[in-house]
């Protein structure tokens, strides 16, 4: 292959992550098969809260993989826990740089890229792949997934809150938007907040690329579940509900309102409906919601159950009776990877989402899904109790095995490629 792409990606294995590494490492794996050579600039393992080897194997063998220092400066800089505010701008991450700017200089003299891309939420990434732009010529794109800079839509209040931080996370948006070839978002909502900030940039050089799943992982998950049991559970067994996932304790993921209402679907539910029992996987708030399950007696029906193995999460999705999504409607124009999973799970999916965000949207354009507020305890209620009744019934709508096909991720990474190829060639300096 003569096309090679320099991939700037803080998350990419052996960190151990959420959705955080799956699109860099997507490109890293697909890439080759439309005609492109991945060329990976990493950090080194240290820099990551946990490591884990299952998804090294994933890395296409011979490909270049280059691991430049970075220190965390919450584990590494601080003195007895204490630390410098300006030493986690614009993350925590920010020693990357240091590094991996000569590191890429060298990755770029000697392999010619013909683009570099770099990926947020670690904003390093981008002044690491804006550097290398300036000092080598090479066309740059920056995926920036989600808005790193946003507006509450009720309260006016921005995030992040911190002045400094949002001042830092605007100044390499600015740049992006002056000297990026390419700018590249998750959702529809998330690149009209940057066209709607910069109105005089060329907004054709703005792309909608969306999330999606892995169907080789799905695959592998299938088999092990082949002659094992698993599935739907039966007439006289409880329902089983999940959101694999973090959960954040904050107006963006709170699960009270939903726990509050699940208690009063329960209550009201015949006495000889099936039972339920509710699995909130790797939430990562294990303590603090303790006391609301024994005010709310719902100890015995929800657990807080820790991270499992990718593929043994996806295998999970693909025994229970439904997943949930949690999504308040300050993250609009953001769709959790995970709903794409929960896709090619095809599984009754429960969204306590707003209804005018992109993740609604999404549901609705493609007929799936039962949609409610999730700081509306009455409504959830509502829907809970009509999404239990679908699953027993056997009404809940899930996604088309054809209409699946599309969200996978294979079909991203295309996307990437066909915009790589369009963009105009340079010559490293």
């Amino acid at each position: 292959m003569s096309k090679k792409a320099l991939l700037v990606a803080f998350h990419f294995p052996p960190i151990k992550a959420s959705s955080g590494l799956e699109r860099s490492l997507s490109l890293a794996r697909h890439l080759p098969t439309l005609g492109w050579e991945p060329l990976v600039l990493s950090a080194a393992p240290m820099a990551y809260p946990a490591v884990s080897d299952e998804r090294m194997t994933q890395i296409p063998a011979g490909t270049v993989v280059r691991r430049s220092l970075a220190l965390d400066t919450a584990r590494h800089l601080a003195i007895a826990g204490r630390y410098p505010h300006w030493a986690t701008l614009p993350d925590r991450w920010q020693t990357w740089a240091l590094s991996a700017i000569p590191a890429g200089l060298a990755m770029i003299r000697r392999h010619r890229p013909q683009v570099i891309w770099s990926t947020y939420p670690i904003t390093t990434a981008h002044w690491i792949g804006y550097a290398l732009h300036r000092l080598s010529g090479v066309p740059w794109v920056a995926d920036f997934r989600d808005p790193m800079v946003e507006q509450d839509i009720h309260t006016g209040e921005w995030t992040p809150g911190w002045p400094a931080l949002r001042k830092a996370r605007l100044a390499i948006e600015r740049r992006a938007a002056a000297h990026a070839a390419a700018l590249t978002f998750c959702t529809p909502s998330a690149s009209q907040i940057c066209v709607d900030r910069y109105p005089d940039a060329d907004h054709q050089r703005w792309h909608v690329v969306p999330n999606g799943f892995d169907e080789a992982a799905f695959l592998a998950a299938e088999a092990s579940l082949a002659g094992g049991g698993g599935g739907a559970a039966g007439a006289e067994q409880a329902i089983v509900l999940l959101h694999s996932g973090t959960i954040y304790p904050s107006p963006d993921r709170d699960p009270s309102h939903f726990l509050r209402a699940l208690r009063r679907t329960l209550d009201q539910r015949p006495s000889n409906a099936r039972p339920v029992k509710v699995v909130l996987r790797a939430s990562g708030v294990e303590g603090l919601y303790g006391g609301l399950l024994d005010e709310l007696k719902l100890a015995d029906v929800v657990s807080f159950a820790p991270g499992l193995p990718y593929e043994s999460a996806l295998r999970e999705m693909l025994a229970v009776d439904g997943l949930v999504i949690f999504q308040g409607y300050t993250s609009n124009p953001a769709i959790p990877a995970k709903l794409y999973e929960y896709f090619r799970a095809r599984r009754p999916i429960l969204a306590l989402a707003d209804s005018h965000g992109d993740t609604a949207a999404l549901l609705r354009k493609e007929g799936v899904g039962t949609v409610a507020p999730l700081d509306d305890e009455e409504r959830i209620a509502s829907a809970l109790g009509e999404f239990l009744a679908d699953i027993e019934d056997g009404r809940a709508a899930v996604l088309d095995a054809d209409r699946v096909a599309g969200f996978e991720r294979a079909n991203s990474v295309a996307a990437f490629a066909r915009l790589f190829d369009a963009l105009p060639l340079a010559t490293a300096r």
